[in-house]
C-alpha cells in the first residue's frame, strides 16, 4: 500500500512540476508543430529524465547538497541560459524558408539529440534542482521511507512528468491541421521569445 502510495504522490509531482508553462513548454510546442508528435516528446523525454535525475538526488537526501548547487549556480545558469538564448536565435522565423509546412517524420538521430538537448536544459537549471529538494523535504518524502518506496516514487515522477510531455505533443500534432497556417509562425515566434525571456531571466538568477 505504501508503494502504490509513494507511487501516486510522485505521478501528481512529475505532472505538477512539468505543467507549468515554461521554456520546455515552449520547445516542446515548436518542435512538434516544425517535426511532428514524436519529435515533441523526444524533448519531453529529456525534460522527464532530468526530472528523474533530480527526484533521484532529493530522494537520497539532496537536501544536504543544496550549499553546493548555490556554489555552482552561476555557471549553471550561465549554460542554461545561453542554450535557451541559442534556440530562441534558431528558433524565430526567418522569411519564406520558415513559413508553415507539413511535419516531416524526423530520424532517429535527430530525436535522439533532441532528447540530449532538452536534458541538458532542464539539468542546468538550478531553481529546478532545489524545487525538487524543496519539495521532497516539504513533504517528509525521503525521511525514513523504506527503498521500494522510494523507488516508486522516483518511477512515479518520471511517468508523472513524461505523460504530461505525451498529453502536450499529442494535444498540439491533432490540433495542428485544424488551426490556420499562421498559427505554426505566431507559436514559433512566441516561444522563441518566451526562450528568450526565460534565458534572461537565467542569467539574472545566476549573478543575483
Amino acid at each position: 500500500m505504501l508503494i502504490l502510495t509513494m507511487f501516486l504522490k510522485g505521478l501528481a509531482i512529475g505532472v505538477a512540476i512539468a505543467a507549468p508553462v515554461g521554456p520546455m513548454a515552449a520547445l516542446c510546442i515548436q518542435r512538434t508543430l516544425a517535426r511532428g508528435f514524436w519529435a515533441g516528446v523526444a524533448g519531453g523525454l529529456g525534460t522527464a529524465l532530468a526530472d528523474l535525475s533530480f527526484a533521484t538526488l532529493a530522494a537520497t537526501g539532496f537536501a544536504v547538497f543544496e550549499g553546493v548547487v548555490a556554489q555552482i549556480a552561476l555557471p549553471l545558469g550561465l549554460i542554461g541560459g545561453t542554450f535557451l538564448m541559442v534556440l530562441a536565435w534558431r528558433g524565430w522565423p526567418r522569411g519564406d524558408s520558415h513559413a508553415p509546412k507539413a511535419a516531416k517524420a524526423p530520424e532517429t538521430r535527430g530525436l535522439l539529440r533532441t532528447t540530449i538537448v532538452t536534458y541538458g536544459l532542464t539539468i542546468t537549471n538550478p531553481p529546478t534542482i532545489l524545487l525538487f529538494a524543496g519539495i521532497f523535504a516539504a513533504l517528509g518524502l525521503a525521511q525514513g521511507t523504506a527503498t521500494s518506496a522510494l523507488v516508486a516514487l522516483v518511477i512515479g515522477v518520471f511517468l508523472g512528468s513524461m505523460v504530461w510531455w505525451a498529453f502536450l505533443a499529442g494535444l498540439v500534432a491533432g490540433l495542428h491541421h485544424r488551426l490556420p497556417p499562421a498559427f505554426a509562425l505566431w507559436t514559433a515566434r512566441i516561444s522563441s521569445l518566451t526562450m528568450a525571456g526565460f534565458g534572461l531571466w537565467a542569467f539574472a538568477t545566476a549573478f543575483r
